[in-house]
């Protein structure tokens, strides 16, 4: 009696093991679905991406207020006759300006936008920067003929010189 238990348990192990360690097995079974949740988080924050690339795209055709606003924070570029002016933190060093000394004539939209009360701590003004020219290349070498030889024959119909 002994053996036939043992034997029935022995098959009920081998009938078992598949159902939880195989290939399709509860343990794949639950890798596969953890795997599959991080990849559809990963794949929601790039549908994200793409869709404020796409309004970004349409906002860059459509009209310059999305070009104006790129060049004016990634550029620094700015208007003429506006003054640019950055107020720094207290504890911050002016940065090294490369920017002529020349004012414009006429108030900036973010000089009269500040506060009263804060004083800005650096102000420089950036003109238009001049077209650039191309490099000039130097003419081009004439090429030098060789020398005749002393022992060359002279081209046909030519008479030697005497």
């Amino acid at each position: 009696m002994r053996l036939l238990l043992l034997v029935l348990i022995a098959l009920v192990a081998l009938i078992q093991y598949p159902l939880w360690m195989g290939r399709g097995g509860w343990f794949a079974v639950w890798d596969s679905q953890e795997q599959v949740a991080s990849q559809r988080s990963i794949n929601d924050g790039l549908r994200a991406r793409n869709a404020a690339l796409a309004a970004e795209v349409e906002d860059l055709r459509s009209g310059t207020e999305a070009a104006e606003e790129r060049a004016r924070g990634e550029l620094g570029m700015i208007r003429n006759a506006e003054v640019f002016v950055q107020i720094l933190p207290p504890e911050g060093k002016p940065p090294e300006s490369k920017v002529s000394d020349a004012k414009p004539s006429g108030a900036s939209s973010a000089a009269a936008s500040r506060p009263s009360d804060a004083k800005p701590s650096a102000a420089a003004t950036k003109p238009p920067a001049p077209p650039a020219k191309p490099p000039v290349k130097p003419p081009p070498k004439p090429v030098a003929k060789p020398a005749p030889s002393v022992n060359s024959t002279p081209p046909a119909g030519t008479q030697p010189a005497q």
